[in-house]
């Protein structure tokens, strides 16, 4: 069941190459859809996720967005899509989300700022070459910006991708036989060392999505950890009835067998490990 994760600038023609992908190996694409999702789950307007992760959103849409539960819905929209395979994923960091898969390549689509002026003036059928440059620079800025704040890394770092090409030297039909070929290969199979580390992260985001929505837990930011049914949650919490409370939410999450809660308080009290009843959920 491949996964690809894929990057790119705009105007590099990184979607035709995400189409050859999926036609030659048979992969759902995947890219507006999930800011759709995150939008609903959140009760907010499609067009308002679409304009903060475009960099467009005014200085009263910026203030009053949940960056922080946009992020988590949108990781956990992200794992459920790797955990289903057969997907080719663009955008919304989900190369950074699934690097720490071994089998999930993370792929770049690049080209010259000249040359994504001219395409994207063809693209709007304007002659405006200023507005066109001005176009790219902010999306590249809003890019650049969602991957520092989220991740604290270099948008476009080439140690944290697999494969990075340039179409300007590279046609797109070249593009995709050398993403094709690395899904193939024997570095990007899939193992069951592999598969459960996906199903670790996806249940520990799963966690983290529950305590969020959940009323008597969404103020709470602990550390989360999934090995194979087991939920570890460490941090700090206000009291003793958050540390509970955070059991139960993370217990209530479909697949969690057992929580192992290593929370300390504010108060002083020191993190002492509470296991549900039977110690097995």
């Amino acid at each position: 069941m491949p996964v690809i994760t894929m990057t790119q600038e705009m105007a590099t023609l990184g979607k035709d190459v995400a189409l050859g992908v999926c036609e030659e190996l048979g992969l759902e694409q995947v890219r507006h859809e999930i800011g759709d999702i995150v939008a609903g789950r959140m009760h907010v307007k499609k067009s308002l996720i679409r304009r903060l992760r475009e960099g467009k959103a005014n200085t009263i849409e910026r203030w009053a967005a949940d960056e922080k539960t946009i992020s988590i819905f949108t990781a956990e929209e992200i794992f459920d899509l790797a955990v289903k395979g057969n997907v080719l994923i663009r955008g919304w960091g989900a190369t950074l989300w699934l690097r720490p898969v071994a089998h999930i390549p993370a792929i770049k689509v690049c080209s010259p700022m000249e040359l994504r002026v001219k395409r994207l003036m063809a693209r709007l059928e304007t002659d405006d070459e200023n507005l066109a440059r001005k176009e790219i620079r902010v999306d590249d800025a809003a890019r650049a910006a969602r991957m520092s704040e989220h991740f604290d890394v270099e948008w476009g770092d080439p140690s944290l991708l697999d494969l990075t090409m340039n179409t300007e030297r590279i046609p797109v039909s070249s593009c995709v036989d050398m993403v094709v070929a690395l899904t193939r290969s024997a570095a990007f199979t899939e193992t069951p060392e592999s598969r459960q580390h996906l199903l670790d992260l996806a249940l520990a985001t799963h966690v983290r999505a529950a305590l969020r929505a959940h009323a008597d837990t969404s103020h709470v930011d602990v550390t989360v950890v999934a090995e194979k049914g087991t939920v570890i949650l460490s941090g700090i919490v206000s009291n003793p009835k958050e540390r509970d409370q955070s059991t139960d939410v993370a217990g209530a999450v479909a697949g969690v067998t057992r929580v192992d809660n290593q929370l300390g308080t504010m108060t002083g009290r020191p993190g002492a490990r509470i296991f549900p009843s039977g110690s097995v959920r």
